[in-house]
């Protein structure tokens, strides 16, 4: 029998710096934004509804420890219930976030009651892989890949207590273009165990070739894996509506044509897709190229929402 698809909201702010003027950002709207498309009719998936962030605190950054610390904690281990709850149903989940701290929860999630490994492929423009003390504005988002595989000195990299909640060996770093920014962890990225396939790899190898790399070490995880998707990997002329555009990126095909077979593949548990901010769109523009997007990507690979709903 096919999997089923879920949504889950994960509407949270409190893992990124304010704006400028020192409101927190509204990433809060983004499920509700690209619900707003018919996203779960299209998708045929079921909606689990949201889970709601404690309130943002840490406008003012905290020395040099993590905003909404605490916060972010306890969001993550609430997040991570529903994840769980989800996974253990056999579902794929599509989590619709949010900015990009919330891979903690998620991954936590897939580690719940479970002893096995997992994996990470993570699509993103940027590296996050510096500590609480490297990171320029204390964004929890700006460093959780870090966080997710135990380094920084923060409780929010030992959301286990048995480690980390993956192994950077476990990891594949994809896309990223943050050459000219060293302070997102680059020297310990260079001397860990991540497949680092930035932007150029994609470039020299070809979309299809930098997913095959990807699945050749994440396939094979028994856990399975969990695809991390920060919408600052596309180009900004394609999708504008994000906190950190970088220019060039891969354009919203390439985006589908390294996604399609990570998602298809049997030991992929789910996908969340961060950092899309509305009141950058308010004519929702990239609201409906990520929803478009998504269709693409995950329709008629899972079962239709009426086909799993009374088991």
């Amino acid at each position: 029998m096919a999997r089923q698809l879920v949504l889950l909201g994960a509407p949270s702010s409190i893992g990124i710096r304010p704006y400028e003027d020192g409101q927190a950002r509204r990433l809060d709207l983004a499920p509700g934004a690209l619900r707003e498309q018919g996203l779960a009719a299209r998708l045929g998936a079921r909606d689990l509804g949201d889970v709601v962030p404690p309130p943002y605190v840490d406008f003012v950054r905290p020395g040099m420890q993590p905003r909404n610390e605490r916060g972010v904690e306890s969001y993550s281990r609430a997040l991570a219930a529903r994840v769980a709850a989800a996974i253990s149903d056999g579902a794929f989940v599509l989590v619709l976030g949010g900015d990009c701290s919330i891979v903690l929860g998620c991954l936590l999630g897939l580690r719940s009651g479970r002893d096995t490994r997992v994996g990470l492929a993570y699509v993103d423009a940027h590296a996050d892989f510096g500590t609480p003390q490297e990171s320029h504005t204390g964004s929890a988002a700006s460093m959780c890949l870090a966080l997710a595989v135990g380094r920084g000195d923060t409780p929010l990299a030992r959301l286990r207590s048995d480690g980390e909640l993956v192994r950077t060996a476990d990891v594949a770093l994809l896309a990223r273009r943050d050459h000219d920014e060293p302070w997102y962890g680059h020297d310990a990225l260079h001397a860990s165990a991540i497949l680092d396939l930035p932007d150029a790899t994609v470039r020299e190898r070809g979309v299809t070739g930098v997913a095959s790399a990807a699945l050749e070490r994440l396939g094979a995880i028994e856990g399975g894996f969990w695809i991390h998707v920060d919408t600052d990997v596309l180009d900004p002329r394609d999708v504008p509506a994000v906190d950190s555009p970088v220019p060039q990126g891969l354009r919203l095909a390439e985006l589908e044509e390294l996604l399609a077979p990570l998602v298809s593949h049997p030991r992929a548990l789910g996908m969340e897709l961060t950092i899309y901010d509305p009141a950058l769109d308010p004519q929702r523009t990239s609201a409906a190229a990520l929803a478009t997007m998504l269709e693409r990507v995950l329709r008629d690979r899972f079962s239709a929402r009426g086909d799993e709903l009374g088991r």
